[in-house]
C-alpha cells in the first residue's frame, strides 16, 4: 500500500460485554468449522467498505460521515452462518434490523453523492467470528447477542502479514433515542 492511500471502511463496534461474548463464540465457532477465530480487537459490523483511497480524500468521507443522522438503536444478533468460497463464519440476525439498515441507507447514499465506491449488492449486515473456515455452520443462538448502537467509526485497514490492523480515523455519534 503505497503511503499516499489508505485502506478504509466504517463500522459499529460492540461494546464491552457484547464484545467478551462474542470473542467466546468466535473461538466456538472456529472450532466446529476448522477455521480461526477472529481477534477480539477485530470484532465489528462493517457498514460500509470504501476501499483503497487516496489519503487526500479522507477529509472528504469525515464531511460525508457528518451528514448522517441516525438514531441510536439496540442491535440483536443471533444467527450464526457463513460464507463457504470465502472461508467466513459470521454473526448476523435472522430479522430485519431497520434502524441498522437505515444507517448504512444514509450512509451509502451520502457516499454516492460524493463519488464514493458502494457496495452494489444489497446490504447483508454481518460480524465476522473466523476466517479460513472449512465447514459451513448454519444455527441460531438461544439468547441473541445485543449491545446498544450509539455511533459509528471510519477505520483504516493496514494490512500485515499477520492480519489486519486497524486504526480510527474518526467517530460520528447517533441521535440519542
Amino acid at each position: 500500500m503505497a503511503a499516499s492511500t489508505q485502506r478504509v471502511f466504517f463500522a459499529l463496534w460492540p461494546d464491552e460485554p457484547a464484545r467478551a461474548m462474542i470473542a467466546g463464540l468466535a473461538r466456538e465457532v472456529a472450532l466446529e468449522s476448522g477455521g480461526r477465530p477472529i481477534g477480539l480487537n477485530h470484532i465489528h459490523l462493517t457498514l460500509a467498505f470504501v476501499g483503497e483511497q487516496p489519503a487526500i480524500r479522507v477529509d472528504s468521507l469525515r464531511r460525508v460521515a457528518g451528514v448522517v443522522r441516525a438514531r441510536a438503536f439496540m442491535l440483536s444478533l443471533d444467527e450464526i452462518g457463513g460464507f463457504r468460497r470465502a472461508g467466513i463464519a459470521w454473526l448476523g440476525s435472522s430479522t430485519s434490523q431497520p434502524e441498522l439498515t437505515a444507517l448504512h441507507n444514509d450512509l451509502a447514499s451520502a457516499l454516492r453523492s460524493r463519488g464514493f465506491p458502494v457496495e452494489e449488492r444489497p446490504y447483508a449486515p454481518h460480524l465476522t467470528l473466523a476466517r479460513r473456515s472449512t465447514t459451513v455452520i448454519d444455527r441460531r443462538l438461544s439468547q441473541p447477542i445485543r449491545w446498544r448502537v450509539s455511533s459509528f467509526t471510519l477505520m483504516a485497514s493496514e494490512l500485515a502479514p499477520n492480519g489486519p490492523a486497524y486504526r480510527t480515523i474518526a467517530e460520528w455519534p447517533l441521535i440519542a433515542a
